[in-house]
């Protein structure tokens, strides 16, 4: 008992080592409060419909390879559709206000916690910025402005 005692105090110290972090921490915070960030220009069109990210190809009935939507049931072609999730992330795919619980943003980042990291192909994945613009944008309430 004495040795258990004793060793008490160290088992913080002999936890497993986990190595860095391999992504940065989600805060739900916006990045940029003085700028309004709306879905249709600033996400839609500026990082879904973007030639190196091409989620709309996958990801809308229109797509050049509409699989991903076929697949998980997630159309990205207008801001309702999106809010209506896909088969396993449903309404919670954006949580208005926590990009930490926003499924989107878990899926775009390096630890999705269902299935493949978004997009399917990558690498390339979206940058940090990208990141956090959508991540502002669901902070401010994942409005279409």
């Amino acid at each position: 008992m004495l040795v258990a005692l004793a060793c008490a105090g160290c088992l913080d110290t002999l936890g497993p080592e986990v190595g860095p972090l391999t992504q940065p921490r989600c805060f739900d915070v916006d990045s940029d409060p003085g700028t309004d960030v709306g879905f249709d220009a600033d996400i839609r069109l500026a990082i879904f419909d973007r030639e190196d990210v091409h989620c709309t190809r996958c990801h809308t009935p229109d797509g050049e390879t509409p699989i991903g939507l076929q697949v998980s049931g997630l159309d990205l072609s207008s801001l309702s559709t999106l809010r209506a999730g896909g088969i396993q992330s449903a309404d919670a795919i954006v949580e208005p206000g926590s990009p930490c619980r926003s499924v989107l943003i878990q899926k775009l980042g390096q630890a999705p916690p269902f299935g493949a990291r978004m997009p399917l192909d990558g690498p390339p994945y979206l940058s940090l910025t990208d990141l956090q613009l959508i991540s502002d944008w669901i902070v401010e309430g994942a409005h279409d402005n």
